[in-house]
């Protein structure tokens, strides 16, 4: 069975391709090419039993909501119903992140709900087993590991994010410039990084590159290389331990793409505005235009409540300066397990601000929907605007829930309409 990319650099158009090319409006031979070169991939498809996904150049940016259990809350009908408000949101893809109850059930169960491209860390079920069968996630086997790796893949994980650009080396780079204010945030990092300084051994997925490639080609399964020290505070942002992984990761992009296998690399985390384009640069540069996973980026530290928010603002930079697949970011950030309202929120504010930076970066392809709007508002006609809206059944209720005594005003200005004034002499 051969990946996505490999049937496109064997001059082959899948399915998957045709789908990606309808959906975007772009010709199929440039979605074929960029496949092939490797600057797109296509996330999910037949078989994974979700609808494909593009991601990447020349491509509308992308939004992935994350759910998942926690230790403290575990409710799978939670989790589902989280899901399915993601993927009624408009979310692309989704990533279950699940670290307590039974996780492959939980994972199993969370496919079957969703036509969505599921994600996962694998990280996060190999130290959890580690931990119930030794009492330590620093027993942590190579073979469990590479299980539970293959064992994800065979559910219909469409995409992985993989930790492999954590090593001793870049671990020594956290030591030289004194730690970090924000500390490692990453679940998957910080443990594997107490794996290999309690083992005094080098990061299995960094060493053994290789094996992680070929099973997740075998299930045409996306690798994410994984963002593991990824700055959690804006005064961490491009230290040298985060550029350290990026560079590794950049190289094995590059080493996976030469084996057949489709990838992405993942980016920060907390980057303050003027430094996400810098991100963006140094990543497309040194991967030879990968597709960019961007997890926020949040754009100040101090948006606790609000970081849907701080997020979206990231994520509009984001888009804007070329990153590809946006992760949401709900008001609980920081704070506690999201809630279905949670990732709702969190789903549109992330799409609004992808939006607005694609506006930007496919300049002339998009922003007709943002022309028609406006002449549809010049014209008070309230239901074309409705269908124009990305959330238009929610821009429907709140004017209704404000009722004007004139239909075809708001009671933002009732009477005083600017728009209806002025078009008495210009339409």
């Amino acid at each position: 069975m051969k990946t996505q990319l490999e049937l496109a650099r064997d001059d082959l158009v899948s399915e998957e391709m045709r789908t990606v090319s309808n959906f975007e409006h772009i010709e199929l031979e440039v979605i074929r090419t960029n496949v092939a070169n490797g600057t797109v991939v296509i996330i999910g498809g037949s078989r994974h039993g979700s609808k494909p996904v593009g991601v990447g150049e020349g491509l509308t940016s992308k939004v992935n909501a994350s759910i998942g259990t926690s230790t403290d809350i575990i409710d799978v009908g939670l989790e589902i119903k989280k899901a399915k408000a993601a993927e009624e949101g408009g979310a692309d893809t989704l990533m279950e992140l699940s670290v307590g109850g039974d996780l492959d059930m939980i994972r199993r169960e969370i496919i079957a709900a969703t036509s969505l491209p599921v994600g996962t860390v694998p990280l996060y079920q190999a130290f959890r087993e580690a931990t119930d069968r030794y009492g330590d996630p620093n027993k942590l086997t190579e073979e469990l590991l590479f299980d539970v790796i293959e064992r994800q893949c065979a559910d219909g994980v469409a995409f992985m994010a993989i930790h492999c650009g954590i090593n001793l080396y870049a671990t020594e780079r956290l030591k030289s410039q004194g730690y970090r204010f924000g500390g490692l945030v990453s679940k998957g990092g910080a443990t594997m990084v107490g794996w290999m300084l309690a083992n005094n051994s080098e990061n299995p997925l960094y060493e053994k590159f290789d094996r992680v490639v070929e099973i997740l080609k075998r299930y045409d399964t996306v690798l994410s290389l994984g963002n593991g020290l990824r700055a959690g505070a804006i005064a961490d942002s491009l230290d040298r331990a985060q550029i350290q992984e990026l560079i590794i990761n950049c190289e094995l992009a590059e080493t996976a793409r030469d084996m057949g296998c489709q990838v992405m690399v993942e980016g920060p985390g907390h980057v303050p505005l003027d430094e996400i384009e810098t991100s963006i640069i140094l990543e497309k540069k040194m991967s030879g235009g990968a597709p960019y996973y961007m997890l926020g980026p949040l754009v100040t530290d101090v948006g606790a409540g609000y970081d849907h928010i701080t997020a979206a603002i990231g994520i509009a930079s984001s888009s804007r300066y070329g990153a590809d697949l946006l992760c949401y970011i709900t008001p609980s950030e920081h704070l506690a397990l999201p809630n279905v309202e949670d990732v709702i929120v969190g789903v549109k504010a992330a799409k609004v601000a992808a939006h607005a930076g694609d506006i930007v970066k496919l300049r002339g392809k998009i922003d007709k929907r943002d022309l028609d709007m406006s002449l549809a508002r010049r014209d008070l006609d309230w239901e074309k605007q409705y269908s124009l809206a990305l959330y238009g059944q929610d821009a429907r209720e709140i004017r209704d829930s404000r009722s004007p005594k004139i239909d075809n005003h708001c009671t933002m200005c009732g009477n005083f309409c600017a728009l209806e004034k002025a078009n008495q002499y210009f339409l």
